[in-house]
């Protein structure tokens, strides 16, 4: 793994995951966190452990095509309030990517918080697109930033930890500030990814993939894109099953999501 990049207060936000010689796109996966905590993640990250899954999918449905994949590394496992710390270092990440590859077009992939973190993050001039899976949206979060970008949001119909309603109403906001949106519903599973684990790496990867321009998207997902600001439709598309994978050998409590400092 190579680490790259300006440091922030000696912290280093970008982690490549694959550096191709000559990047033509890049995509940028964040995991999830806290409502509040200051402390450090440490070696053992259960929510950047989830994410791998979506890397590796990532990467090989990119293989061969040039683009860069890489990670965001929080400073703190909280948002944080006001500070957004999160959204700090997905912003450094990629000024960092912008300072090393140049302007190429990049995706952004975040679950819960990186989800959030995601979403803020949409007007950096290198993101063209954003994949949000059972992401954190606030009724007062920001929508405008995502004018003329892509989003396709992802959601389990039975996450109780962020709520699928919320991430409806942020999609048609941002539809209504002039993004592109689809939305995917995906039954039978929650906010950890577990169940259904490999539709949900399955169709990220594909559906980043279609957001650089590599792959034609679904046709679903493209009607969507063509309606009108005003329109409600294709924000709860069915996302199709296939035979799934065992889930990840590791477990995630849910303990922690009834405490104060609810995980994200």
């Amino acid at each position: 793994m190579a680490v790259s990049g300006s440091a922030v207060g000696g912290h280093q936000a970008l982690a490549w995951r694959v550096r191709p010689a000559a990047p033509v796109a890049a995509v940028l996966v964040l995991h999830g966190g806290e409502v509040a905590s200051e402390a450090r993640p440490g070696p053992v990250n259960l929510p950047g452990l989830r994410m791998t899954g979506f890397v590796r999918a990532v990467a090989r449905a990119t293989a061969g095509d040039e683009v860069a994949v890489g990670v965001v590394r929080y400073r703190y496992r909280g948002w944080n309030g006001e500070r957004a710390d999160a959204v700090r270092d997905t912003t450094a990440a990629l000024h960092d990517l912008a300072e090393e590859l140049g302007p190429v077009p990049t995706v952004l992939i975040g679950h819960s918080m990186g989800g959030r973190a995601a979403l803020h993050a949409a007007g950096h001039p290198c993101v063209t697109g954003v994949v949000a899976l059972a992401p954190w949206c606030p009724a007062d979060d920001p929508h405008e930033q995502l004018k003329d970008r892509q989003l396709i949001a992802l959601h389990g119909d039975r996450d109780r930890v962020t709520a699928p309603a919320d991430t409806l109403r942020f999609a048609a906001r941002a539809r209504s500030a002039g993004a592109r949106v689809a939305g995917y519903t995906v039954h039978g599973s929650g906010h950890a990814l577990l169940r259904r684990a490999s539709d949900w790496h399955r169709a990220t990867a594909g559906l980043a993939g279609a957001l650089l321009g590599l792959r034609p998207l679904p046709t679903a997902a493209a009607d969507a894109f063509a309606l009108d600001q005003d329109a409600s439709g294709g924000l709860e598309l069915p996302l199709p099953r296939r035979i799934s994978e065992p889930p990840p050998s590791y477990r995630v409590s849910t303990s922690s999501s009834l405490s104060a400092s609810l995980t994200k």
